[in-house]
């Protein structure tokens, strides 16, 4: 034995191999209800074991542990939300994020099959099933989507100036979040939502329940195939491009490139890495999940994404990167 070793401490990867513990004590308790059983109010174990149906040992030791989490709060015998998880988790709260916490919940087990993606190169969720087959997985994609946009919608509304530009196409456009938000920011601009028929279906009722259905129309179909709509004074790609690949990344920017007027504005917004793809951490395990969700999920550096534009024939390129802690930054360029 070498005494002069150094010692090498091995928490980090004990905690790497045990974080979904984590994850799953904090999904189950989503799950079975347990945030919306707390709203405003505060159970004791056996209160909350009897409304969920659950037996009272585990449903205490799942308490306990949502407390040393820091996702519930405990006084004596009672526990409540902790101030974050009921701004946050609770049904009507206007930053709720339940669907998105739902989508990762339909994740976990295809996280489970990371080994059979790494042979099989191909995605472990059929991306038809929250893209219009599976009606539940669908909503729970849509509007997990929707509780995400909420937040970086309003940064990136704040990161362009549209100025008197007047009709938008929003690709890929999911439950038409951005397009709302724009819409909200920029009164006399149109927005036309493309995206597949079980996604818009969806955002129809979002755009109406924001109030924006006099601005913000859909078209249903697929971005691959479906002839853009031209006359358009800016396209957005947002949240698509983790799903390309490189060659019909640059079809997606030719095609916008052809459906916007002279000078025309092209905003391509995603979660984008450095350089050889290596960071930030959150970019990497970003793209092992889209590998597992989409046939050629993964992501792009958003230095090759601007040459791309550049090869297109854009010009005035630049990158904006979105208030801490959004990992997400943009590309804007503008057709000659």
């Amino acid at each position: 034995m070498n005494n002069n070793a150094t010692f090498q401490d091995p928490s980090a990867i004990m905690s790497l191999a045990t974080a979904y513990w984590n994850s799953q004590i904090f999904l189950t308790a989503h799950r079975i209800g347990l945030f919306s059983l707390l709203a405003k109010t505060a159970k004791t174990s056996e209160q909350i074991a009897i409304a969920l149906n659950t037996k009272p040992r585990p449903t205490a030791l799942l308490l306990n542990a949502c407390v040393a989490l820091g996702i519930l709060e405990k006084d004596r015998e009672y526990y409540k939300n902790a101030p974050s998880t009921e701004f946050f988790l609770v049904p009507g709260s206007p930053a709720f994020m339940g669907n998105a916490i739902s989508y990762s919940d339909d994740l976990y087990e295809t996280w489970g099959k990371l080994e059979q993606c790494l042979r099989e190169d191909k995605p472990m969720l059929p991306p038809a099933e929250y893209l219009g087959s599976d009606v539940e997985k669908t909503r729970h994609f849509v509007y997990g989507m929707h509780n995400r946009a909420m937040g970086t919608a309003s940064a990136l509304v704040n990161l362009v100036d549209l100025g008197d530009r007047r009709q938008l196409l929003d690709v890929g456009g999911g439950p038409s979040t951005y397009s709302c938000m724009f819409a909200g920011r920029y009164p006399e601009l149109k927005s036309k939502v493309l995206d597949l028929p079980g996604i818009v279906a969806h955002a129809n009722d979002i755009i109406s329940s924001m109030g924006k259905q006099h601005q913000v129309s859909t078209l249903p179909g697929d971005y691959h195939t479906t002839e853009f709509p031209e006359d358009n004074d800016v396209v957005l790609i947002s949240g698509v491009f983790h799903r390309e690949s490189e060659q019909d990344c640059r079809k997606l920017i030719n095609k916008a490139a052809d459906s916007l007027n002279s000078g025309g504005m092209l905003i391509i917004s995603d979660v984008f890495a450095d350089m050889g793809c290596c960071s930030p951490v959150f970019a990497t395990l970003f793209a092992v999940n889209m590998a597992l969700t989409a046939e050629n999920g993964g992501i792009h550096a958003d230095a090759d994404v601007m040459k791309w534009m550049a090869d297109a024939g854009f010009t005035g390129l630049e990158i904006k990167k979105f208030p801490p802690p959004m990992p997400h930054r943009l590309i804007a360029g503008y057709k000659q």
